[in-house]
């Protein structure tokens, strides 16, 4: 009897996508997102989500729950009640996030609120910012003989949280939302040894018609990125020097 209310309770709800959607361009994302977006009855997308990406789901209901670093945004319990509401309301509710929903997308807590609720959750993972400003800027993260392992990481830390003091040390490092920590990240990176002309690759708009490379070095990195506006990646490491060719 208990598995039957249990069951009963769970068809009261709909099913909620968790779906990366890549790093900026449209026809980044995959097959499976694409496929499952033209079928979503609403989507809850973040504010890098464009345009274009949301033309693979017109018949959508459309609703922005943006976050962006140091700009009004919506609460993250606000989001996940939005998306237990519209699980009572809808069949296929998709929750768009840019990149990967599995790094840095804040999917713990989003899940956390759905399997409280007993509603059925699928993650359909997208390609991550580093994967394609690697492949933008045509930069391996690893090579051989001189780099096999990398680390991904944010300065970014939940509220009330202290700032993070440390970073990895990786043969190469890859800091994501990296605009305005850029100095300080340079300034730990130089006093943990690395020399000052470590090759430095800074990604502005990923994969988007706007995108933005940039070449220089730890010690230029430690000036700061003051002509960044858009969401900024920062790549380190002996690997992402410049082929001869």
């Amino acid at each position: 009897m208990l598995q039957k209310d249990a069951d009963q309770e769970t068809s009261n709800y709909g099913k909620v996508y968790l779906i990366g959607a890549g790093p900026g361009a449209a026809d980044l994302i995959t097959l499976r997102g694409a496929r499952i977006l033209a079928q979503a009855e609403v989507v809850l997308h973040d504010a890098l989500i464009t345009e274009d990406m949301l033309r693979h789901c017109p018949q959508a209901v459309k609703i922005f729950v943006g976050k962006r670093s140091g700009q009004r945004s919506t609460a993250q319990a606000l989001i996940n009640q939005q998306l237990v509401d519209c699980a009572r309301k809808y069949k296929l509710v998709v929750r768009l996030k840019g990149g990967d929903p599995m790094l840095f997308g804040r999917a713990d807590e989003e899940l956390r609120a759905l399997e409280a609720q007993r509603i059925e959750v699928e993650i359909v993972p997208g390609i991550t910012a580093a994967l394609a400003a690697a492949a933008s800027t045509k930069q391996p993260l690893t090579k051989r003989g001189i780099a096999r392992s990398v680390a991904f990481f944010t300065s970014s830390t939940a509220p009330n949280h202290p700032e993070e003091t440390t970073l990895p040390y990786c043969d190469t490092i890859v800091q994501y939302m990296g605009g305005k920590e850029a100095v300080t990240t340079a300034q730990r990176l130089l006093a943990q040894g690395r020399s000052p002309r470590s090759p430095v690759v800074v990604v502005e708009n990923c994969s988007r018609d706007n995108e933005r490379i940039m070449r220089l070095q730890l010690g230029e990195l430690e000036q700061g990125l003051s002509e960044c506006h858009g969401p900024v990646l920062v790549m380190i490491g002996e690997a992402l020097a410049l082929r001869e060719s």
